[in-house]
């Protein structure tokens, strides 16, 4: 079964979805500790995700699921294995000396005590292949996410996208990387992209790029489960922990982003009351002794960011003169077009919104955004703080015309219905 005849997201769409979404990189990783082969082991897991989605809804979940689907994926590529024997001729040769049926007993206990999905998040960041492909792969791997999503989140055609996957699951087969922990070399090279992935699939959960959810818990979940796991594994890297915290104090906010409906409440509108406090104070705690070591860099600027957004009481008591000078910090050390939209909004609430727009007028032409909806969001925004109500409204609509998030367009729609009732009472 190739990638085109079965996406992983597919199997998530039943009721056993975030148990499914929690397993699939543990199994993959098992299987591949076990046969070595990635390409092949992915295949094999797709189709035991596609049997559990199809079973356990009737038969109920096993005892042990993550056994039950290592069990069916392994028999999988047990026939795999199998036929490619058959195909070249080395049945007993390649049958002794490389697979066989039934891992032995340590092995099998290796696998049980290793965490084999931070195991994959490292190999998935092999210095044999580039950044983009690294992250892309451990998306699709590790994080679960399709081939749209991970298009959506580097701005790029999903055809591309699928070209880059493919290309990098080759060249994951033909380093022979075994699939342990790499050394520490080894691993000081590839956190950069691997953090970078972990910030990715974070983003991903938190405001989900399609779909009728504006959040994908599960995803946000995992992606603070696996960046703790890299922080116990090296506790005095201080982007390891910046990023951490980034995401403690960001996912902090999310049971007061959306209301009974599903709507969207921007964070000025939202009920502080129900921010989870307790990861407010966790992840303040940790920026701020991270901060104090020195060597700053961009993902404890972000959470430096986040922190005064979830320690202002109120909206209004909100520091805006620090985020700014801190967005201009992040600015400089990681320029990029977001970063840029969002130093605008803190720029218009300190020094008014043409100052934003100002800012943001440059970005029409930065090939990155490609039209991205959150150019036209901004925007809007800034126009309606600026009074001018009839270019607010035309932006709105264009913002919602292009995000395939269903709570965002109706959010934005929303926005334009209002400020239009607004404009027709002057």
């Amino acid at each position: 079964m190739s990638e085109a005849d079965f996406d992983a997201g597919d199997a998530f769409d039943s009721g056993a979805e975030p148990l499914l979404r929690t397993l699939a990189p543990q199994v993959l990783g098992a299987v591949i500790r076990r046969f070595g082969d990635f390409a092949a082991a992915e295949d094999a897991v797709q189709e035991a995700l596609l049997a559990a989605a199809m079973q356990w809804p009737e038969q109920g979940v096993p005892e042990h699921p993550r056994a039950w689907l290592v069990q069916v994926a392994s028999r999988r590529m047990t026939d795999h294995v199998r036929r490619e024997i058959a195909r070249r001729r080395r049945e007993a040769v390649a049958v002794e000396a490389r697979h066989g049926d039934v891992a032995p007993a340590a092995d099998r206990d290796a696998a049980t005590a290793h965490d084999d999905t931070l195991i994959l998040l490292f190999m998935c960041a092999h210095p044999a292949l580039s950044e983009h492909a690294a992250i892309a792969l451990t998306l699709r791997a590790v994080g679960g996410l399709t081939t749209a999503e991970i298009a959506s989140a580097f701005l790029v055609p999903e055809s591309t996208m699928a070209q880059r996957i493919s290309r990098a699951k080759q060249a994951i087969r033909k380093s022979g990387v075994p699939f342990s922990l790499p050394d520490d070399g080894e691993r000081a090279a590839r956190l950069g992209a691997v953090l970078h992935v972990l910030y990715l699939i974070f983003s991903e959960g938190y405001v989900s790029s399609a779909g009728a959810m504006l959040t994908r818990a599960d995803l946000a979940c995992e992606a603070i489960r696996l960046t703790r796991a890299v922080q116990h594994m090296l506790p005095q890297d201080p982007e390891v922990a910046g990023l951490l915290a980034l995401m403690l104090l960001t996912d902090a906010r999310r049971d007061a982003r959306t209301g009974e409906q599903g709507e969207l409440i921007p964070l000025a509108e939202q009920d502080r009351s129900r921010w989870n406090h307790a990861a407010i104070e966790e992840g303040v705690a940790l920026i701020t002794a991270t901060l104090a070591r020195g060597a700053v860099g961009p993902y404890q600027l972000q959470a430096a960011i986040a922190a005064l957004h979830d320690e202002a009481a109120r909206a209004e008591d909100t520091d805006w003169p620090q985020i700014l000078a801190l967005y201009g910090l992040l600015e400089r050390m990681t320029p990029n077009p977001m970063i840029t939209l969002n130093r605008a909004i803190a720029a218009a609430m300190v020094d008014g919104p043409a100052a934003g727009l100002a800012m943001v007028d440059p970005l029409d032409t930065d090939t990155r955004l490609g039209g991205h909806y959150r150019l036209d969001a901004v925007r809007a925004h800034l126009h309606e703080m600026a009074g001018d109500l009839a270019a607010a409204r035309g932006h709105y609509l264009a913002a919602a015309g292009k995000t395939a998030s269903i709570p965002e367009r109706n959010y934005l729609t929303t926005k334009a219905a209002m400020v239009a009732e607004r404009l027709a009472d002057r």
